[in-house]
């Protein structure tokens, strides 16, 4: 007992820590900006926009300005107020100091600085800083320009006036680096992550300019949307077929602005987005829940008044009235309530009931006086019902009986003996060549084989019932153990990694995204978990002498060819044109070995941008499909011919 009592650590009040000034942030940067990883490095990004958007809906701003250096430092230029300098009367330092060294200090906390914002917290731009190496305010204001520098969240002197600014211009420009010390991994900034941010920032800000500029690679945009989020839909559905005009509603209520733009398509997915106070909510919230109650709500009282729905059917389901729906919600709120600092999730209750009655008014005077547009709908939903007990029914005979597991896998595939998920493997394999090869070089242990004969059904088009009677997509959800649509459950999942293995052709590439649909459709969290990757089989094998070499790009080609040139220029250069043509040996070490194999981890950054990618894709629309392939035809390095 007193060896134990030694060894106790001390805590006493001489172990407790006080972590003065920006401190906290940079040694718990998740807490503030999500974790220090490429997500958490664009967030940062977003936190000093944020600031320049809530100037915007304060009315006093109409242009952005965000500009990504060779250096990989940032800047973002807005033409609003400009943070106040003059001295904060209790603190004794000049208010810009105190906005960006001071955790929760700002001008949306109360007053009438700010009767709308994003950034309620108050630790958006100060948490920026603090992981900053370096960050530089300029301030016009009061017909100067003021700055003041820091250094990893400390001043390095005190904010001066460098300059004279132009009569009544004012505004903030605010220019940082990235701290090394904090965001140690090899990434760098997405133009196209950001572009996608903004498209959806300007739609639901409008009358904003929202200027895009990349100098590494001189890639630059500008956005400007008057029509605001029923551009946003009209945007969404520009290669869908619409059955009714878009349904736009914009009020207040209770001091709570509510925006909401929908219009059904022939699609099959719905696509519903969510924003408060400008920030898209990705994991949703109250506004969400109110809107899709109140389009349920209303589509069935609409169906049952107008003899569209008989006494004796049931009601539509949720999912019944969201097929092909194309919806976006964005309120505007004095104080929202976020899950987290990275607001992904909007908690306020009271926003749920405001909502659903602006929502389901405005959509019931809609359906009133469009008899014909209400029809198609309900039409739209009846079919959906019907194939959803389609689906129903095919389901139960797809889903895995726990008391009949081991009957109801699918017999082709080739089990791993592991009973604990997190540690076994689904490996989906194009064709039995292929699947032979990777059955006799797996690790039979904790590596599973699945392969796949053809190409499965394109998701994208089809009904979830049809789905459920493609032999290929039956066997690929008994093997997953995790059920689909109403059914799904995460709980079953039978292995920690499901990962994708593919020819290096196009007909591979085809496979590849017809499963990578059918899971961002019907199985979207397995994405979401982490749990979806992609194998990355070598493109060419080089034998020089008695070494061997395999390059997975045509980079890694160029580069082992140079150096086996420098010394001689006797080599071999083979192409795989399939996983079937490699030995089980050869597909063990370059693919499936955890030592030495690469596999990407399937993410969705941006909801919204994958949808659209899906929909241009797999879609039954031709033209946009063939423009891009006109417009992307010149990067294709190997083509099969």
């Amino acid at each position: 007992m007193a060896d134990n009592a030694k060894a106790v650590s001390s805590y006493a009040a001489k172990d407790i820590q006080i972590l003065e000034g920006l401190e906290a942030v940079r040694r718990r940067p998740g807490m503030y900006v999500g974790g220090t990883d490429v997500k958490a490095l664009h967030h940062l990004v977003y936190e000093v926009v944020d600031n320049s958007i809530d100037e915007a809906l304060a009315g006093s701003c109409d242009r952005i300005d965000v500009i990504i250096h060779e250096d990989e430092s940032v800047t973002v230029e807005d033409n609003g107020r400009g943070i106040p300098v003059d001295i904060h009367p209790e603190k004794k330092k000049p208010a810009l100091e105190i906005v960006m060294t001071v955790l929760h200090a700002g001008g949306k906390f109360g007053g009438e600085g700010y009767k709308v914002s994003g950034g309620l917290h108050g630790v958006g731009v100060s948490a920026v800083n603090a992981l900053s190496e370096w960050c530089e305010v300029e301030v016009k204001r009061d017909g100067k320009l003021h700055r003041q520098r820091y250094e990893r969240g400390i001043p390095t002197g005190p904010v001066e006036v460098i300059g004279k600014a132009a009569k009544n211009e004012t505004g903030t420009r605010t220019t940082y680096k990235y701290d090394y010390e904090i965001f140690q991994g090899d990434f760098t900034y997405r133009f196209e992550t950001l572009l996608q941010r903004f498209r959806e920032m300007a739609f639901v800000t409008r009358g904003v300019t929202l200027y895009l500029l990349d100098e590494r690679s001189g890639n630059e945009m500008t956005f400007y949307f008057e029509g605001g989020i029923k551009s946003f839909v009209g945007y969404l559905n520009r290669n869908r077929t619409s059955i009714h005009p878009i349904v736009h509603i914009e009020k207040e209520i209770n001091g709570t602005g509510i925006e909401v733009a929908l219009q059904y398509t022939n699609a099959y997915a719905e696509s519903v987005y969510s924003f408060a106070n400008t920030i898209n909510t990705i994991d949703g919230g109250t506004h969400l829940t109110g809107l899709r109650s109140a389009i349920t709500r209303t589509v069935n009282d609409y169906a049952r008044k107008s003899g569209l729905l008989k006494d004796s059917d049931p009601n539509f389901s949720g999912d019944d009235t969201r097929e092909g729906l194309t919806a976006i919600v964005s309120v505007k709120h004095r104080d929202p309530q976020f899950e987290s600092q990275t607001k992904v999730k909007l908690m306020n209750a009271e926003v749920q009931t405001q909502v659903q009655q602006v929502m389901g008014e405005a959509l019931n005077v809609f359906l009133e006086e469009n008899p014909r547009a209400g029809k198609a709908i309900v039409q739209k939903c009846l079919t959906s019902a019907r194939a959803r007990d389609a689906a129903r029914k095919a389901r139960d005979l797809v889903i895995r009986k726990s008391a009949l597991e081991s009957l109801t896998l699918p017999g082709k595939l080739a089990d791993c003996s592991e009973r604990d998920p997190n540690k076994c493997e689904l490996y989906i394999v194009e064709g039995d060549s292929a699947g032979g090869s990777a059955k006799q070089g797996r690790d039979r242990h904790f590596q599973a084989i699945l392969p796949l004969r053809g190409k499965i059904l394109n998701t994208e088009r089809a009904r979830l019932d049809k789905i459920l009677s493609n032999n290929e997509v039956k066997s690929l959800i008994s093997a997953l153990g995790t059920g689909v649509g109403e059914g799904f459950d995460i709980s079953g999942l039978r292995y920690g990694r499901v990962i994708i293995m593919t020819d290096a052709d196009v007909d591979g590439s085809h496979i590849r995204t017809l499963l990578l649909t059918f899971f961002f459709r019907y199985l979207p969290m397995l994405i979401e978990e982490g749990h979806l990757y992609i194998a990355q089989p070598p493109l060419y094998r080089i034998t020089h002498g008695k070494n061997i070499y395999y390059a997975y790009a045509e980079k890694d080609r160029e580069k082992i060819e140079k150096e086996i040139s420098g010394k001689t220029k006797n080599f071999n250069l083979s192409r795989f044109k399939g996983l079937g043509e490699m030995n089980p040996e050869q597909l063990w070490d370059t693919t499936m070995d955890p030592e030495s194999r690469t596999l990407l981890q399937v993410t969705i950054e941006d909801a919204t941008a994958a949808d659209r990618t899906f929909d241009m894709l797999m879609g039954s629309a031709v033209p946009p499909r063939k423009r891009f392939i006109l417009t992307h035809a010149h990067e294709v390095r190997n083509l099969d011919v």
